[in-house]
């Protein structure tokens, strides 16, 4: 197939900056060096001897650690980006992506920017606006709220008068991040509070609205390329049901156990949308598909999905590319797009312990094996001496296995993730391992009972007994570089030095933690992170198992919870930063 109709008139694009990290980065370097394309990496301080910057053509620091000075600093990355003239900007997904304001800033600097227009994005990425365009062109939805809600009373109101279970959700988010959903009355208050702070931290904005959530739904999703001159094409579909806290561990394409009737709806429906909103590049609208066969429209992702490589794998278009051709101009030929050619499983490999409610597990990588073989692919950020820092997102890596059928497809994972070895951090790969003994993932009878919750409710007992909990590695922290002023031809130059460098002074290194004298009273963070709030006064009385706290690490918030009950003490503030097991207060 055809895919583009590429005339004389097409953007010039020499030097590409790409205002992302980790393993999306190292995925658009290598789209940059097909297309002949130099590409300039940004990192922020503990990712300076990270592999996607020392693959770039060129790197640049940004000077900072916390997400808010370095990947989401939108006037630092245009300095940069003029700096190192940059034709172009691509965003990735998190971060800025979805961010307006930024793909605007990009374009006012002169530059092209890889995604869809500011309008578009802002239309789409307001949950709300969204609705009304699914609305508009007679898309399936469930009632949700007409604007963002003002507060967790109002929230409670709606789940009142509409029922359980709601989902509250960031007006300007996605992702999972900034998404609560409310099973019972009395946590919908705190969840609410709970979403808006995720939302505030990860993107910037805190708004959250509400509407129904339907019990035990699938995940699918509509992989949308379209180009600015009017051509939107859906081409294909993907099942993202393996969650856990809103956050897809598994993903397929494409999506199996869809009657033709379903899946032309779901086709039809998102090509209507995005035509709607002049959509251009790569996007993906996303459902719900409850037990019943009830769809629903959920969002619009208004940029590159982290699962784009099973579709990439059962359609033989390469998304990265064919989004930087759009930003150039290109025209999609008019050819029909093929049915998908096979079946592709993705599993994410997070840095997380899933014995331990998928805590964020931070630190070095000593060893990092990745599968080979017929049918596998693997899109990693690290490899053996990476360290994964406790700022950002834990995902390391993407095994990616393609197969003739879906059966085919699971015998090569089996395959893939016995032969994968990582050591240093814990990792999901346990639980991808149990996933794939599972009769309910494996629909050997023709029956796909996997859901959104299925990971936290069915398969929590077999998960407890497959995986048992990673052992604990507390992180060193990454020194802070010597920052020196120097002079070059008359021009003020900074230069960044390891502390080590000027002295004989060893660099701290991760060890296992050792065993501490036993405080029985002591209440210790779960993860490497950040106190948000306290939950419950000091000197309150609390029992086992009460919510006390909130840590923010990898953006993604952990609730701390009594391990005894007794009188609470704090011992820190709000805003402190703890490492693993560093001592919150005192439950006495």
């Amino acid at each position: 197939m055809t895919l583009f109709t590429q005339g004389p008139d097409l953007q010039p694009l020499t030097r590409l900056l790409i205002a992302n990290r980790g393993e999306i980065a190292v995925r658009i370097i290598r789209a940059c060096r097909d297309e002949g394309i130099d590409s300039i990496a940004i990192y922020a301080d503990s990712d300076r001897d990270a592999m996607f910057v020392q693959m770039a053509d060129h790197a640049y620091a940004l000077g900072g650690e916390k997400p808010s000075e370095t990947y989401l600093d939108a006037d630092k990355i245009i300095a940069i980006a003029r700096k190192a003239g940059a034709d172009a900007v691509h965003p990735g997904y998190g971060f800025l992506s979805e961010r307006a304001d930024f793909a605007q800033a990009v374009r006012d600097a002169g530059m092209i920017w890889i995604g869809p227009d500011p309008q578009v994005i802002q239309a789409l990425g307001d949950k709300i606006e969204a609705r009304r365009i699914a609305e508009a062109v007679g898309a399936p939805l469930v009632a949700g709220t007409p604007g963002p809600v003002e507060s967790a009373a109002d929230a409670l109101a709606f789940a009142r008068e509409h029922g359980l279970p709601i989902a509250i959700k960031a007006a300007f988010g996605g992702g999972g991040r900034g998404m609560k959903v409310a099973w019972r009355l009395e946590e919908v208050e705190e969840l609410f509070d709970s979403a808006t702070r995720e939302a505030l931290t990860a993107f910037g904005r805190g708004e959250c609205f509400i509407e129904q959530f339907l019990d035990r739904p699938r995940h699918i999703e509509a992989q949308v390329l379209a180009d600015r001159h009017g051509t939107v094409k859906v081409i294909g579909t993907r099942d993202c049901s393996l969650q856990r806290r809103n956050q897809k561990l598994v993903e397929e394409a494409p999506a199996p156990f869809l009657s033709d009737e379903q899946r032309e709806r779901i086709h039809d429906s998102a090509r209507r949308i995005c035509a709607h909103a002049g959509y251009s590049g790569v996007g993906t609208v996303e459902y719900l598909l409850s037990a019943n066969g009830t769809i629903s429209f959920l969002e619009v992702n208004t940029r590159l999905q982290v699962e784009h490589p099973v579709t990439e794998e059962t359609t033989g278009i390469d998304l990265l590319r064919g989004m930087i051709a759009v930003a150039r101009g290109a025209r999609l030929a008019n050819d029909d797009v093929p049915a998908p050619r096979g079946h592709a499983i993705e599993f994410r490999i997070n840095a997380e312990d899933p014995a331990r409610g998928f805590l964020p597990t931070p630190g070095p990588v000593t060893q990092f094996d990745a599968p080979a073989g017929p049918g596998i692919r693997v899109d990693s950020g690290v490899r053996s001496g990476s360290v994964i820092p406790g700022s950002f997102d834990s995902m390391m890596a993407k095994l990616i296995v393609t197969g003739a059928t879906r059966a085919e497809a699971l015998q090569r994972a089996r395959r893939a993730l016995a032969e994968f070895t990582i050591d240093g951090v814990a990792t999901v790969l346990p639980f991808h391992r149990a996933v794939l003994e599972a009769e309910d993932f494996l629909a050997e009878d023709g029956e796909f009972r996997v859901h959104t919750r299925w990971i936290e409710t069915d398969f929590a007992d077999a998960l407890a007994r497959a995986v048992a909990p990673h052992a604990r590695v507390t992180p060193a922290q990454m020194p802070d570089l010597l920052r020196v002023g120097i002079e070059i031809d008359g021009k003020r130059h900074e230069l960044g030095l390891p502390p080590g460098l000027l002295s004989a002074a060893p660099v701290a290194q991760s060890t296992a933690e050792p065993a501490p004298e036993a405080d029985e009273s002591a209440l210790t963070a779960p993860v490497p992170g950040t106190l948000t709030a306290w939950q419950v006064e000091d000197g309150a009385k609390v029992a086992a198992g009460d919510v006390i706290a909130i840590m923010e690490a990898m953006k993604m918030e952990t609730r701390v919870e009594a391990h005894r009950a007794g009188q609470l003490r704090h011992g820190v503030q709000p805003g402190s930063v703890l490492g693993f097991g560093e001592v919150l207060g005192h439950i006495t």
